[in-house]
């Protein structure tokens, strides 16, 4: 028998992860959740069968397999634990923590209680960054010692509770530089990380209290590679975002960039001295497919994946960049 998956959250995103996860066949959607009735019911329509419930209490009442989250960030922690004391695997919406002790609070109960858990770091999925991290642990690119991040999103978010440090856990950093940190270590393979430094900014200053930051800047090393990290919401950029990942070693370097300002295509390109050769380009549909692994994972297995430790490190990464 399929597991048994519930989904708590079913906006644009909510939805998309749950259709990718139903198009793997692993899985049977049958709970649905969500404040908005016109979010339920449009998830609905990719279940047809599944309970629309009012509240994760009804879905641990059904003892199902796995829990998707992907409600506002306050919340990811406790429903993470919740669902996970139930016995429930979990897929959720970055961050899984505010800070790394909530983080950390639930990596260690998911190990405790032996069920899957999984965060949607969905950057790492791209064809583009597949093709780097492959060029890297090649030795493609030689000895590594840089790693220059960018998240520039021209708009910044439209929900008010991202703006309120007490529900988000910070402003364009753990919205946007979270992909970022987390894709520098997970090229490095998750090194120590050191000197870690960071200017925040809110309209161009630094933050009053209960504001969050709407541009950073940090600097870390994680390793023996120096790692520049920018990001910011609501910037002057020309376009609706400014994305790269650009790794640089002593025999060559390599870059994600975003097309056009797209938030959703790629390409990547390895570079010697002043030529490149193309490495990947669109289209790839990448967005659902962390969401489409969890769920085939989950259907071999519901038991810990170790790898889930590889949350925390990032999350310490952003508490030092916050100076908690």
């Amino acid at each position: 028998m399929k597991p048994r998956v519930g989904f708590l959250g079913t906006g644009w995103i909510g939805r998309h992860r749950m259709e990718a996860m139903l198009e793997t066949g692993s899985i049977d959607a049958v709970a649905i959740c969500d404040p908005s009735p016109e979010c339920a019911a449009a998830a609905a329509e990719l279940a047809p069968d599944a309970a629309r419930l009012g509240s994760l209490e009804e879905m641990l009442e059904r003892r199902l397999d796995g829990i998707v989250i992907a409600t506002p960030s306050a919340l990811h922690a406790e429903q993470a634990l919740r669902a996970l004391d139930a016995g429930a695997a979990v897929f959720c919406q970055k961050p899984l923590g505010r800070t790394a002790a909530e983080t950390r609070a639930v990596v260690e109960t998911a190990s405790a209680a032996d069920r899957l858990l999984g965060v949607d770091l969905s950057y790492r999925e791209t064809a583009a960054m597949q093709a780097i991290a492959d060029v890297v642990h090649g030795g493609g690119l030689g000895r590594l010692f840089a790693i220059d991040l960018t998240f520039h999103n021209a708009y910044g978010p439209d929900k008010a509770w991202f703006y309120d440090p007490v529900q988000s856990g910070g402003g364009c950093v753990i919205d946007l530089g979270i992909h970022l940190v987390d894709l520098a270590l997970w090229t490095l393979g998750f090194p120590a990380v050191r000197s870690v430094t960071a200017e925040l900014l809110h309209v161009g200053m630094a933050p009053e209290s209960g504001a969050v930051e709407d541009y950073a800047v940090a600097r870390f090393d994680a390793g023996d590679v120096s790692v520049r990290l920018a990001c910011s919401w609501g910037l002057h950029a020309g376009r609706d975002a400014v994305i790269e990942a650009a790794f640089y070693g002593t025999g060559g370097g390599a870059a994600l960039r975003n097309v056009d300002g797209s938030f959703y295509d790629f390409t990547a390109h390895r570079f010697s001295g002043t030529s490149g050769e193309l490495l990947a380009a669109p289209p790839d549909a990448w967005g659902g497919r962390a969401a489409a692994a969890w769920a085939e994972r989950l259907a071999r297995s519901p038991g810990f994946d170790g790898r889930a430790e590889q949350y925390v490190r990032a999350a310490e990464v952003l508490d030092r960049i916050y100076g908690r």
